[in-house]
């Protein structure tokens, strides 16, 4: 069920230095094995930000963290843009987030349908706005919260199917033209978008102004780039209450349960029996995922 009050934000954009085409030196004055052969293949300089690279360039993030251009682009942000730029395992580096609890196989395997949009890479890209994401606790902690996160997002958006709300009627309600701001994207620009549906002008200035993207006058990020996508979902779960008492987050690293993340996400329209229909849906959903991760619910289920 799509949300009209709510809201979902993006992403952190990022800061900056140099990249460096991959070009080999000409000449080598005696191989290098082990630790050393390693820095040395992972001579790349850092990435900038409005620095124009080309198909093949390898550069440093500034998470520590290697990507390849994948196409030609005039510096665009490789954690935001992830159809320019991929993760590149440098010299036995570390991808970013490559220790993420849900495999590829099993992203694919709770979400068989799933719209091509929602891409296990872009999910992967998106952790590195919130570091504390599935990787807070024990290991059964961390796979809970992911089956968590994966469930209420699957159900919001018909298993990762709808990049939009479908209800296009409801799109040009979702403009306050009272703010100071106004709606400069447009009447009806501010619909719902993404994994945890961000809509209202409103919704999308604050969740920009969070996480350092102008969302206000770019709306259309949210449903053109998976990162900032996921991030927007991400960004709610770790930091907004909603309806309930805590962040979705804190419900499950706090073990406060399953239940507790529903209230937080659209407990005003489910919980406390107001829709049991959709509140089992949700729970259907996260029983499965925890078993395809080998981890046990949790007590609360419902709320």
């Amino acid at each position: 069920m799509l949300l009209k009050q709510r809201v979902a934000a993006v992403l952190s954009a990022a800061s900056c230095v140099t990249a460096l085409s991959a070009a080999a030196p000409h000449a080598v004055a005696a191989p290098v094995s082990g630790a050393a052969a390693s820095v040395a293949s992972c001579n790349f300089t850092i990435w900038t930000a409005g620095k124009p690279y080309v198909t093949g360039n390898i550069v440093k993030y500034t998470n520590g963290q290697y990507y390849r251009a994948t196409h030609d682009n005039p510096g665009y942000d490789p954690v935001i843009s992830t159809w320019y730029w991929e993760p590149y395992n440098c010299g036995g580096g570390t991808n970013p987030s490559g220790d993420f609890v849900v495999s590829e196989a099993q992203f694919n395997q709770m979400f068989p349908n799933r719209n091509r949009f929602y891409t296990y890479n872009g999910l992967k890209a998106a952790l590195s706005a919130y570091p504390g994401f599935t990787k807070t606790g024990n290991d059964t902690i961390k796979k809970r919260e992911a089956a968590a996160f994966l469930a209420n997002v699957g159900h919001e958006t018909g298993g990762l199917v709808h990049i939009v709300e479908q209800d296009t009627n409801n799109y040009p309600h979702y403009c306050d033209p009272n703010r100071p701001y106004g709606c400069p994207a447009g009447q009806a620009a501010y619909y719902g978008r993404g994994p945890i549906q961000l809509s209202w002008n409103y919704n999308y200035k604050a969740a920009g102004d969070a996480l350092g993207i102008d969302l206000l006058h770019n709306p259309n990020l949210v449903q053109n780039d998976a990162a900032v996508a996921w991030k927007t979902g991400i960004w709610y779960w770790m930091t907004q209450r909603g309806p309930g008492s805590m962040t979705p987050h804190d419900a499950i690293v706090n073990d406060r349960g399953f239940g507790e993340t529903i209230r937080s996400i659209n407990g005003s329209m489910e919980c406390n029996g107001a829709n049991p229909g959709q509140v089992q849906s949700r729970i259907n959903s996260y029983q499965k995922f925890t078993q395809i991760l080998g981890t046990s619910t949790g007590g609360n289920l419902s709320c």
